[in-house]
């Protein structure tokens, strides 16, 4: 639970989730384990990839967030030799696995996968399905191994059930502990969330994360779902269109949006039209100062500016006409928190979030205010037909 700048208190929510993850040091260059350079594909007449580069950092998970047909599925696939790049090169520990004329097969690069579909062997025990990689091992070391797996994903006492005696958690683990079993240079993670309900996939997510950081492992999940994506990354790469729009940590990539895409498709998102002079920023819910803007530079004193503002940002309490600069449109109840989509008089939309317990009616005036208690992001008003994406509601 987080509390907004006029006391109220908010449930743990995409844009809270972003601004409580304890920040990690961004990966030097020297430990790069994975580098994707210039990729493109195509399936036909349809680009889904177009020149896209990426450095993947030892022990890091690395997350790709985007909306479905953004090409993340993709990039998980030619990582790990499902597919071939029409052009650029994949390089796995300094090794060229696919491009300048190589392609090396997907037993052979040293990679596990977790499947959405988890994809277990149901005539095989939970003992017997991690231990399926590893029929080349001697017996004893193959033993061993399983144990010690089943020990870290807090199975052991399941050892001898069969998929169907498991819950689904219970079966996502069993699954990532046999892509662990062979102790892949690194792991991919295709959606491995979606089958479960959303308490469970709260609660998985921290499991998963530890284990993968227990294990040492470096790790590319790819997702759909903001949340998850912010709450199991050291970093996240936000695609759009086959190409990445930002990669950088999971505090960065929601607080310093670098593009409207990324602002949007990042939790809800209004933006706030404003003008720029000298020690403040003039907009329709009053002055913005400066130091509470991030990285405005003197250049644009004068100018036109959007400034970004999340529903955690604003507040927005019943007031007379002529204190009132703006009327509720829109009302959603969320359980602990409720949200609130307000029209302002200049005809801006700003959407609030408020505790449960305050009540604002639909149709109702309201005052408007900014109660950020970080550094707001900003636009450059001239960018404004560049549409960002909508957070799903």
């Amino acid at each position: 639970m987080s509390t907004m700048g006029n006391g109220q208190l908010l449930s743990t929510t995409t844009e809270e989730t972003a601004r409580t993850q304890t920040p990690t040091p961004t990966p030097v260059a020297d430990d790069v384990v994975l580098e994707l350079d210039g990729i493109g594909k195509c399936y036909g007449s349809e680009t889904v990839i177009t020149d896209l580069s990426l450095s993947v950092h030892d022990g890091e998970i690395l997350t790709l967030l985007g909306p479905s047909g953004c090409g993340k599925t993709t990039t998980l696939r030619l990582i790990a030799g499902l597919e071939e790049p029409d052009a650029g090169h994949v390089q796995l520990q300094e090794a060229t696995v696919a491009g300048n004329g190589q392609f090396v097969q997907p037993e052979e690069r040293g990679v596990g996968v977790v499947f959405q579909e988890f994809a277990l062997f149901p005539h095989m025990s939970a003992r017997e399905n991690i231990a399926f990689g590893l029929q080349e091992w001697q017996s004893d070391e193959r033993d061993a191994r399983v144990t010690e797996l089943l020990e870290m994903v807090g199975l052991a006492d399941h050892g001898d059930h069969y998929p169907n005696e498991l819950s689904g958690g219970q079966q996502q683990r069993i699954a990532l502990a046999r892509s662990l079993a062979p102790e892949p240079e690194m792991l991919l993670l295709d959606e491995p969330f979606s089958n479960l309900d959303v308490d469970l996939r709260v609660e998985m997510r921290e499991e998963v994360r530890r284990i993968i950081k227990e294990a040492g492992v470096t790790a590319i999940s790819v997702t759909h779902d903001q949340e998850e994506a912010l709450s199991i990354s050291d970093r996240v790469a936000v695609m759009n269109d086959g190409q990445i729009e930002q990669i950088d940590t999971p505090e960065r990539v929601f607080q310093q949006p670098k593009s409207r895409f990324v602002a949007g498709f990042l939790g809800h998102a209004s933006f706030l039209s404003g003008e720029v002079h000298g020690d403040h920023v003039e907009t329709a819910l009053g002055r913005v100062l400066r130091d509470d803007v991030n990285g405005l530079a003197h250049q644009y004193d004068g100018t036109g500016i959007d400034l970004l503002v999340r529903p955690d940002d604003v507040t927005a309490l019943p007031a007379a006409d002529g204190e009132a600069n703006g009327c509720v449109v829109y009302r959603r109840y969320l359980g602990p928190t409720v949200l609130y989509r307000v029209e302002l008089d200049t005809g801006e939309t700003i959407e609030c979030m408020h505790n449960h317990s305050d009540q604002i009616d639909l149709d109702e005036r309201v005052a408007v205010r900014v109660t950020a208690d970080h550094e707001l992001a900003w636009f450059p008003a001239d960018q404004r037909d560049r549409a960002p994406a909508t957070a799903a509601d």
